[in-house]
């Protein structure tokens, strides 16, 4: 599977939408919020560049990214304020994702997001600002050397430029049979082979960067991850757990093949803190000013709302590969299976997914 050419969250304004069912996500950014501003007014402060550099790395298609830019705007313009003599800077703001992103319903949004802008100032003017999509994969570089002074990142770096080719034999055969990522069942070298790829893709990730920043500028990343060496938990690694055992279930019924089932696996994986800091510190390019885990406070008590929001989550962000793989045709069975088993299972404990907030500066 061609990771760059398949992997993205469902486009439009439907019910499976990625903007319909990206409130995860917001909570997430929101719970870190005071982190990511704080830490681009640093920047700015430090700085005071005329133009402002800025990049969101995996902006997919909801209004998310765009929420997060203006209250990026809005910090930098009260920081300006209190500048003597600081003019407020001109904001050029580059929104990545892979190239089969929905971006136009991202630049359909900004005439409402100017407008947010300009409501929000006495003048009624607005900051100069310049926002243009780049498509591309952010594992190599997108952007021209020493451009950017901020790169924020939310709930993407999980994501791997590809499934690790040692999952399968010299034949082509799956050696993740039963599983669609790391579980009890996967041999040990399954385990490995997801951990050297995402050293190999968060290295890489770390050396683009460090030539597109300035010096001594930083980089806000939000990631899914684990809270020790274990790679299978109740984390992270049980909702797969979970789709995996939801397509069991309708190969069962004969509407998935076993042989299709066994030759899909996920190009995702969940770091602990000991293997993002060792990255860090082997490719040299950043300091670590701060690396903080965090739950989503998730509404547990409405079993049911709970597992509809978490398996349309997941849809909006898988349903392009498993379509791609199976067909669209199993995509509602699929997820009504999977919906259930994170309810029945959410009744019996809590399923803890761990979240990670990275600080890094540029040497």
């Amino acid at each position: 599977m061609d990771v760059d050419k398949v992997l993205h969250t469902t486009g439009g304004v439907g019910q499976t939408s990625y903007a319909r069912n990206c409130s995860l996500q917001k909570k997430a950014s929101d719970v870190v919020k005071h982190i990511t501003l704080e830490t681009i007014r640093e920047l700015y402060v430090a700085t005071t560049p005329k133009s402002l550099g800025i990049a969101d790395l995996g902006c997919s298609s909801g209004h998310n990214s765009l929420s997060i830019i203006r209250e990026m705007v809005d910090t930098i313009d009260e920081a300006s304020r209190k500048q003597v003599s600081r003019p407020l800077p001109e904001f050029r703001i580059c929104l990545n994702d892979l190239p089969t992103n929905d971006f136009n319903a991202i630049f359909a949004a900004l005439p409402e997001f100017y407008d947010q802008l300009r409501g929000g100032r006495n003048d009624h003017a607005g900051p100069p600002i310049y926002i243009a999509g780049y498509p591309g994969s952010f594992y190599g570089r997108l952007f021209p050397s020493e451009s950017l002074h901020f790169i924020y990142s939310c709930y993407s770096l999980h994501w791997l430029s590809k499934v690790p080719p040692a999952l399968y034999d010299e034949q082509g055969r799956s050696l993740n049979k039963e599983s669609i990522y790391i579980s009890e069942s996967s041999p040990l070298h399954v385990s490995e082979a997801y951990l050297r790829q995402f050293q190999e893709d968060f290295s890489l990730f770390l050396k683009s960067r460090s030539e597109e920043l300035i010096h001594g500028g930083k980089m806000v990343l939000i990631l899914l991850g684990r809270m020790g060496k274990n790679q299978v938990d109740r984390g992270n690694s049980f909702f797969w757990e979970l789709l995996a055992k939801s397509f069991a279930i309708l190969v069962s019924k004969g509407e998935v093949e076993e042989e299709k089932l066994d030759m899909y696996n996920v190009p995702f994986y969940a770091p602990s803190p000991d293997e993002l800091e060792d990255e860090i510190r082997s490719e040299g390019s950043f300091v670590m000013d701060r690396l903080e885990m965090f739950q989503i406070d998730d509404d547990i008590e409405d079993i049911t709302s709970y597992g509809m929001d978490v398996a349309m989550t997941v849809r909006a962000i898988q349903e392009s590969m498993i379509s791609h793989h199976f067909g669209e045709r199993i995509l509602d069975s699929l997820f009504d299976c999977y919906r259930t088993m994170v309810q029945e299972e959410a009744q019996k404990e809590e399923i803890r997914a761990i979240t990670f907030v990275l600080v890094l500066r540029k040497k």
